[in-house]
């Protein structure tokens, strides 16, 4: 069987900010969710920086907020087309990234007085669009 590689590499993952404040106690209030992503590339080291931002409310009880960025790159020896190196930068790097968010989002909120958060799964490329992970109604 002949081994399967990714041109593409994740070389760091930092959180870059994590906020939480505490406006009241635990209520029955949804929480409201805005995520937003910024993709930059550094052209000396051909470095690509993916940056997803989360900020939650949730009325009455608490807000939140998560900056999480990935720094990626592609394998040199492969030959790919900057059409395709963009695809894999919007699409692939979210979806590398986003099981990290969603599991600082569940430590954040797996505390005293607040109902654990658990980020279900949801389409990237509709996030992209929308930028938005509330409940339609």
């Amino acid at each position: 069987m002949e081994d399967i590689k990714s041109v593409l590499k994740m070389n760091k993952l930092v959180f870059d900010k994590i906020e939480f404040d505490r406006l009241g106690f635990r209520n029955q209030n949804k929480p409201n969710f805005k995520i937003e992503a910024r993709f930059a590339k550094n052209e000396d080291d051909n470095i690509y920086r993916i940056t997803l931002l989360l900020k939650c409310e949730k009325e009455e009880e608490y807000s939140f907020e998560i900056v999480l960025t990935g720094y990626f790159s592609f394998d040199s020896s492969a030959d790919i087309s900057e059409k395709d190196k963009n695809e894999l930068i919007t699409k692939n790097t979210i979806a590398i990234i986003m099981p990290y968010m969603r599991s600082q989002v569940s430590l954040l909120t797996a505390q005293p007085e607040v109902d654990c958060v658990v980020l279900p799964p949801f389409n990237i490329n509709s996030v992209l669009e929308n930028e938005d992970l509330n409940e339609k109604e």
